[in-house]
């Protein structure tokens, strides 16, 4: 506790009393380009410690980097836009009350010192989803990473401090602790103004009870339990079913399973299935698994040994309890790390276990149906909402399904592609709040009303100017 309220001081007094809250969009825009390309300089050593850290392998730490880099660079460009002659200039926050006397304007203000509480999946990129606008907004930041991945948040603070970026003292804090200690006393601080989160539900609840008895703002990101609709379309052109399988495995297999939007629950047309099938078992037990540091590895350890123990035992639950059949599972695991080999099982019942409840590792689960009402039922039948992938070559049949599922994200014809520049979050208890594009930005961002009088020599004439005579009364 005594760190965390050393580290929101400092925060607060770069925010109150240091030149971060006085700073220009313009200034801040040149600090996040600077910034971006000290990630791009250093992306080697950044992608070998979050390979190291995480466990996933290599090319994918590389491409996160470049990530992290294009987030820097996008927020830099919408900072700029909040600068006082961007935001006196701007159509859009100019308001028509239909009243000539008056000019209506909003501006746009930070909100002031944000705790930011990110997961271990993506220890930087979901780090700077939220530093990113965070800083353009002009807001200081506390980051608290996941107590097991704290190596590249720190890493980035160290480059945001050096002479080449030049962010000033006390606006970036990284506080690396466990989540139930240094995560609580974050978001129950009395001069945290807002907090971001990602992870999971039942810490989200305990987040959203501390925001709401501070009545200070939130944003949640909590993950899912994501569904991939495959359809056979008879009468339509087929689908290139090695690509859906392609698109299907990386939907679930990509950071080694460990991601909150993972398409994990399959809905195959029956029609499709056996071939389908055939091919996915196929190619999944061609993974490459092991070392994330060794080219040509796709597939990694979870982060702990209490994660792997987790979704082991998922799996045996659904085998043995709920009667799951496992396609594909029983790869042998390397000697030294916390591995799950890539999974498939079909599920008996929608009401499996592991069907309804997130896993997070390389685990798919498989379900068939018969008519497309059915598979958006069963998609929807989930108490998250994040994200789902519906694979169609019927135009039609897309404009039906998209539309009704309940979820924050849709992919048509791929899984998991996701760029800075638009909305993410999702419905049910997947979440409040959007990360990223410029629903991120207004996250952080208090809008403010300025309202002119244009008239100064019109009075208002609500009040008599006549005086009236005194009445007294005798007593």
């Amino acid at each position: 506790a005594a760190d965390v309220d050393r580290a929101v001081a400092a925060a607060h007094r770069a925010f109150s009393s240091g030149p971060w809250g006085r700073s220009s969009g313009e200034e801040r825009a040149a600090v996040l380009r600077r910034l971006a390309a000290a990630v791009t300089a250093h992306t080697p050593r950044l992608a070998e410690i979050e390979c190291r850290d995480a466990g996933k392998p290599l090319r994918e730490a590389q491409w996160d980097m470049e990530d992290v880099a294009a987030c820097l660079e996008y927020y830099a460009g919408l900072a700029e836009g909040l600068s006082e002659e961007a935001q006196a200039a701007s159509a859009a926050q100019r308001v028509d009350v239909g009243d000539a006397d008056y000019a209506v304007r909003v501006r746009y203000e930070p909100c002031g010192v944000v705790a930011l509480i990110v997961p271990f999946n993506y220890p930087l990129l979901m780090a700077v989803w939220k530093v990113a606008p965070a800083l353009a907004a002009g807001c200081t930041c506390v980051l608290k990473p996941s107590e097991h991945t704290p190596l590249s948040a720190m890493e980035l603070a160290a480059l945001a401090a050096s002479a080449e970026v030049g962010l000033p003292r006390g606006v970036l804090n990284v506080l690396p602790g466990r989540g139930d200690v240094a995560g609580a006393a974050l978001a129950a601080h009395a001069l945290v103004a807002k907090v971001g989160f990602t992870g999971s539900l039942p810490t989200g609840r305990s987040v959203m009870r501390a925001c709401a008895a501070g009545v200070r703002q939130v944003t949640l990101e909590l993950g899912g339990k994501s569904p991939a609709l495959v359809f056979d379309n008879a009468g339509a052109p087929a689908l290139d079913l090695e690509s859906v399988v392609e698109w299907v495995m990386f939907g679930c297999f990509w950071t080694n399973g460990q991601i909150c939007s993972a398409t994990s629950r399959l809905l195959l047309q029956e029609s499709l299935a056996p071939r389908f099938l055939e091919r996915l078992v196929a190619r999944t037990r061609q993974i490459a698994m092991g070392d994330p540091l060794v080219e040509g590895v796709e597939l990694g350890p979870l982060v702990s040994a209490a994660q792997r123990d987790k979704v082991r035992a998922m799996i045996e639950h659904a085998v043995r309890v709920d009667g799951a059949t496992m396609l594909c599972g029983e790869a042998p695991t390397p000697a030294t790390g916390y591995f799950i080999p890539p999974t498939v099982l079909l599920a008996k019942s929608p009401e499996a276990t592991i069907w309804r409840e997130e896993v997070f590792g390389p685990v798919l689960t498989v379900l068939t149906f018969r008519e497309e009402s059915e598979a958006v039922a069963l998609a929807n039948d989930s108490e998250y909402g994040l994200a789902a992938a519906v694979f169609t070559t019927d135009p039609a049949q897309m404009r039906r399904v998209v539309p009704a599922l309940r979820c924050g994200i849709v992919w048509e014809n791929c899984s998991q592609p996701c760029f800075c520049q638009a909305p993410w979050g999702g419905h049910k208890k997947s979440g409040v709040g959007r990360d990223l594009g410029t629903f991120g930005l207004h996250a952080y961002l208090e809008p403010k009303q300025v309202c002119t009088y244009l008239q100064p020599s019109k009075p208002l004439d609500w009040y008599s100017t006549a005086a009236a005579p005194p009445t007294h009364s005798k007593l």
